[in-house]
């Protein structure tokens, strides 16, 4: 289940950029961020697949989401300038975004790579 974010749940699950100037992760699980907007065409396009990862992980992954409509500082906090983007927060290590409407797969080797560090068989 995908949930959304509120700047104040952000700085208690994810990072408190307020307190903290070098990136230090707050959450249990490693997770994935996604930054939208309720108009955006792609945005809706990802919203489904994101919401099937979510339970194809869980309890591995959290994913959540953040309407950068609603929460504009949060938005410019990480200098989303296009939506999609989705930032993908591993447990100890630095985050890394991707931008655009990214198919299953390619959000399936990502999160493979970057959230759980296994390594994919080709």
């Amino acid at each position: 289940m995908t949930e959304h974010l509120t700047k104040q749940t952000f700085l208690e699950k994810v990072f408190n950029y307020e307190q903290n100037k070098d990136w230090k992760f707050n959450g249990e699980l490693p997770c994935i961020i996604d930054f939208y907007a309720d108009w955006c065409a792609p945005c809706k396009m990802v919203a489904p697949i994101l919401e099937e990862l979510s339970e194809e992980y869980a309890g591995k992954i959290n994913v959540y989401k953040i309407d950068t409509e609603a929460e504009q500082e949060l938005a410019a906090a990480f200098g989303i300038r296009s939506i999609p983007s989705l930032l993908f927060c591993p447990k100890d290590d630095k985050p890394q975004m991707a931008q655009g409407a990214l198919p299953k797969d390619a959000l399936v080797q990502a999160i493979n790579n970057v959230l759980l560090k296994e390594e994919v068989a080709s």
